[in-house]
C-alpha cells in the first residue's frame, strides 16, 4: 500500500533529506586521489550527528557502515574501505539519514581526479536519466512514464539499466511502496498521486545490466566488470510538480 504524506510530513522528510544533502555538499570538493571511503564514511556520520540525525543504514539488516561506497564496477552497496581512491576512479556514495523518525535517501557519483571520456559520458548520461525521470513524476502520470524516460535515454547512448535493484517509497520506513525498476513503458504502471514520496535512482552501466554479488552478500557488481554510475534523489509529488527533497 502506498502511504500518501501530508504537507507536514513532507516537510519532516525534507529535514532529513537536507542532512543528506549537506553530507554530499561537504564531500564533493574532498573527493580526490588519496582519500579513502572510510574517511568519507566518518565525515558523513559526523555531519548527521551534528544535526541530531543518525545514519539509518548502519545496522540495517546487519549493514555495518553509515554509507555505501561503490567504486568503478560496483553498482551499489559497496563497503567503505581503507584503500585510497585513485586518479581515474569513479565512486558512488549512497546514504540514508534518519531525523525525528523520518528518512532521507540520496546517492551521487563522483569523479576522482581525471577520468576517462567513457566514465565522463556515463556519469553525464546517468545524471540526465535522473533529471528526465523527475520531470515525468507529475500528478496523473504513471510510473512507466518515469521509467521509460530513463530507459530510453540510457539505451540511446548504448548503456544498460540495472533491473535487479529497485527504487522505492520512503517515509518512516526505508522501503515503502511503490518499489519499481527503472525500465518500463509510457502510460503503464502505478498512477502518480499527490502526497507520494519516493526515490528515483537510476543505476546505469557501461555494458551489461546484469550483476553479480560479492561473498559479503551486499556488494553488487556489473557482470562484465565495466563501469556503473548512479544518481538518486528523494522526491515528493505535489500539485505544483515534483519537489526534490534532497536537492544539494
Amino acid at each position: 500500500m502506498v502511504i500518501l504524506k501530508s504537507k507536514y510530513e513532507i516537510e519532516a522528510i525534507r529535514k532529513a533529506c537536507q542532512v543528506v544533502a549537506e553530507c554530499h555538499r561537504t564531500i564533493a570538493p574532498l573527493i580526490k586521489p588519496g582519500i579513502t571511503t572510510k574517511e568519507i564514511d566518518r565525515i558523513f556520520e559526523d555531519i548527521m550527528l551534528k544535526h541530531g540525525a543518525k545514519a539509518y543504514q548502519k545496522g540495517y539488516k546487519g549493514y555495518p557502515y553509515a554509507i555505501c561506497a561503490s567504486p568503478n564496477d560496483v553498482i551499489a552497496h559497496g563497503f567503505p574501505s581503507n584503500k585510497p581512491l585513485e586518479n581515474g576512479d569513479i565512486v558512488t556514495i549512497d546514504t540514508v539519514a534518519e531525523l525525528d523518525g523520518w528518512l532521507g535517501d540520496s546517492a551521487w557519483s563522483y569523479a576522482v581526479g581525471q577520468i576517462s571520456p567513457t566514465a565522463e559520458n556515463l556519469m553525464r548520461v546517468t545524471k540526465e536519466c535522473l533529471d528526465l525521470g523527475i520531470a515525468q513524476a507529475q500528478v496523473g502520470n504513471r510510473l512507466g512514464d518515469v521509467t521509460s524516460a530513463i530507459q530510453r535515454h540510457a539505451e540511446s547512448h548504448g548503456f544498460g539499466v540495472v533491473r535487479d535493484l529497485l527504487a522505492h517509497g520512503i517515509g518512516r520506513d526505508l522501503h515503502e511502496e511503490p518499489t519499481y525498476m527503472h525500465v518500463g513503458k509510457p502510460g503503464k504502471g502505478l498512477r502518480i498521486k499527490e502526497g507520494m514520496v519516493f526515490t528515483i535512482e537510476p543505476m546505469i552501466t557501461e555494458g551489461t545490466y546484469f550483476m553479480t554479488m560479492d561473498p559479503d552478500g551486499w556488494t553488487a557488481r556489473t557482470m562484465d566488470n565495466k563501469l556503473a554510475a548512479q544518481y538518486e534523489h528523494t522526491i515528493a509529488i505535489t500539485a505544483e510538480g515534483p519537489q526534490i527533497l534532497t536537492v544539494q
